[in-house]
């Protein structure tokens, strides 16, 4: 709406008596803003005429909108500086958290923060001291690090400090608090917080569950008069680690005590359900009723029956000689029990348990109803579900110079007729050939460019290097476990052939046992018929682990060629006899890991052609040929296309092109 001419005079005339009434207070205050009047800032500088037609006064005077006045600064938060406690002893606590004398060397700041949280938290009073002496939870705690030997902790890492006659409130706060820092630091060791695992190798990276220093004194501090227990509980429950943890115990307890040999006849392998005149012999032996007892149902058995309680105590015997403990009277036991006589101990070195214990402590505490373990020295995957063992194969893992590495994931899903891409470290090498080849396939490999890449695409089929079938677990080392179209491989004692990858055999058995919806038969159905991704419905963990000594599911105790030379260092690092050495020499230098880079982007003026451009002879993908396999995508992207256009790779930079071959063939 337009302002009245008469409205804007009026305005005008009252502004300029203000101003002649405000010449009292100065020159420079009565100035009036040019922007408001309409002229120039400067008097040498001419005023800019108004456009014809336009109203001068309404010129000279915009709308006016005052300023919003500005916000106060917030003020700065007070700090306050934690004030000791009234009582001698929250005194003393406190005091001793600033006293920079460290509580444990390997305790970390972080740790000592986060203990002094805990106590500030309970007023700096005690946790583990009344009356000048120590708690029943505390002896309980200071038991459990004393037997820290018993799951090959060394005990004397956890020094429980002494608190004998009338202490003052200083040690008595310096007790209180290293018995918390040792009970910390055994909860951290006991999951595993011992080695730095990249000392070791940096292909080493399990998400350690390390628990934190306020959790583990709330925990004990809960746990009423036997926080022992408790603090026991942090270190693994698997199977797999009490079985070695049982076999430490007798390795290190008195020699077994001899028994009386018994020599039997001749005669076939006893199994449950058989009938043999040497029964009754066993009976006797092991001290069982002479018959089978009798039940609602039927009567006695024979005296000759070789039933469950024969079985079962000749296992158990079996078991003690370091038998397989099937319950089988076969000829290894029929020679154990004639040598009775002689008892034999555990076989093993303390050492080699340790270190396989400590192993056990890198994967979850919990391994759960459902799970895939790769035991990499051993060649083998098992596939658990609901808590019992699914499905095993046989496996081929990564070579010495390109390990498979040691981690958990989580299994996602499933790529049926997978394409694979031929890494960078190879591409880049025939970047000129492919600059001026304008084909689109080249020796059965297709050529695709996507902006300004160009990449090698294999597609699915029989020789494709991943074989029909992947399974992605996403990851920082690019690995996962898929097919090979060479499985001869699988039949070789030692099968470490790969670039770090888990080639399984016979891996729609696997599908089978990891995909509940799918059938193996089902799923070769889809052979042929294109890339095909299936999502699993919940993620299975998948552990990589590196076993050299373990307990088998029937009680024998095996152990196996330390593959990546992980054991010398190993004892080193935990302070056992046998570190160092030659197996630490002998460990092949690792090449580092490098991102994957983007193939040399093709020319867009080609070179001269003096003939049809023909693509160099480089190796079949095949294991067998002149080069070992390529592995495959870092993970699975449909049709392999990333955010800006390049195809994705698996584990660059560890494929090394050879010089090229003299053959003139194709693919």
């Amino acid at each position: 709406m337009r302002v009245p001419r008469s409205s804007l005079v009026a305005l005008a005339a009252l502004l300029t008596g203000s101003l002649a009434s405000a010449g009292a207070l100065g020159a420079e205050t009565a100035t009036l803003d040019p922007a408001v009047l309409g002229t120039p800032a400067h008097p040498a500088e001419p005023a800019q005429a108004a456009p014809t037609g336009s109203d001068p006064v309404s010129t000279a005077l915009p709308d006016y909108k005052p300023e919003a006045p500005k916000p106060e600064p917030a003020p700065a938060p007070v700090v306050t500086a934690p004030v000791a406690p009234a009582d001698p002893l929250g005194a003393a606590i406190f005091a001793r958290f600033t006293d920079t004398a460290p509580l444990l060397l390997r305790l970390t700041g972080k740790d000592r923060d986060a203990m002094r949280a805990f106590y500030e938290a309970r007023a700096y009073k005690p946790l583990w001291i009344a009356d000048g002496g120590w708690t029943d939870a505390a002896k309980s705690v200071s038991a459990r690090l004393a037997a820290a030997a018993e799951d090959g902790l060394d005990a004397r890492a956890y020094t429980v400090p002494n608190l004998a006659g009338t202490p003052d409130a200083k040690a008595v706060a310096d007790a209180d608090l290293r018995l918390s820092a040792a009970a910390l630091l055994y909860a951290k060791d006991a999951r595993g917080g011992r080695i730095n695992l990249a000392s070791i190798s940096r292909l080493i990276t399990p998400q350690l569950d390390l628990p934190d220093a306020g959790a583990v004194l709330t925990k004990l501090s809960e746990a009423g008069a036997n926080p022992g227990e408790a603090l026991q509980a942090y270190n693994p429950s698997t199977t797999g680690y009490q079985a070695l943890k049982t076999r430490l115990a007798t390795l290190r307890g008195p020699a077994p005590t001899a028994v009386t040999p018994l020599r039997l006849p001749p005669g076939p392998a006893l199994k449950t359900g058989m009938r043999d005149p040497r029964v009754p012999l066993l009976r006797a032996h092991f001290g069982l009723e002479t018959r089978p007892a009798g039940t609602l149902d039927r009567a006695p058995g024979e005296p000759e029956d070789y039933d469950a309680t024969v079985a079962d105590a000749v296992a158990k015997f079996q078991r003690g000689r370091g038998l397989p403990g099937n319950g089988v009277l076969n000829v290894q036991t029929v020679l154990a029990l004639a040598d009775a006589g002689r008892p034999a101990r555990a076989s093993g070195s303390e050492a080699e348990l340790i270190v396989n214990m400590e192993r056990w402590r890198w994967l979850p505490g919990d391994l759960g109803p459902d799970y895939i373990l790769v035991n990499i020295p051993e060649y083998r995957l098992r596939a658990y579900r609901g808590g019992s063992l699914r499905d095993e194969a046989r496996v081929i893992v990564g070579k010495p110079e390109s390990r498979t590495p040691l981690f958990s994931g989580l299994m996602e899903y499933a790529v049926v007729n997978p394409s694979w891409y031929v890494p960078p470290s190879i591409l880049k090498t025939m970047a000129p050939k492919l600059a001026g080849y304008g084909g689109k396939t080249w020796g059965g490999y297709e050529v695709v460019r996507r902006g300004g890449h160009v990449s090698l695409r294999q597609p699915p089929g029989e020789r494709n290097a991943l074989g029909f079938i992947k399974f992605m677990f996403p990851n920082q080392h690019a690995v996962y476990l898929h097919d090979t179209p060479n499985r001869s491989l699988f039949s070789a004692a030692k099968r470490d052939f790969s670039h770090g990858c888990v080639r399984v055999d016979d891996p729609f058995r696997l599908a089978d046992a990891v995909l509940p919806d799918w059938s193996e038969a089902r799923l070769k159905k889809l052979i042929g018929k294109g890339e095909r991704t299936i999502r699993l419905p919940a993620k299975l963990p998948v552990h990589l682990a590196y076993f050299t000594a373990y307990v088998d599911d029937g009680g024998t105790f095996r152990t196996l060629p330390d593959l990546y030379g992980y054991d010398a260092p190993m004892r080193a690092a935990l302070g056992l006899p046998g570190g160092g050495g030659p197996a630490i020499a002998k460990l092949p230098e690792e090449k580092a890991r490098r991102k994957p880079e983007a193939a040399p982007v093709a020319q867009a003026h080609p070179a001269p052609r003096r003939e049809a451009a023909r693509p160099r002879r480089y190796a079949d993908p095949e294991p067998s040929a002149r080069y070992d396999e390529y592995d495959s995508p870092r993970r699975h992207v449909r049709r392999s296309a990333r955010a800006d256009g390049a195809p994705e790779y698996g584990e660059p930079g560890l494929w090394t092109p050879a010089p090229a071959p003299v053959s003139r063939g194709w693919w």
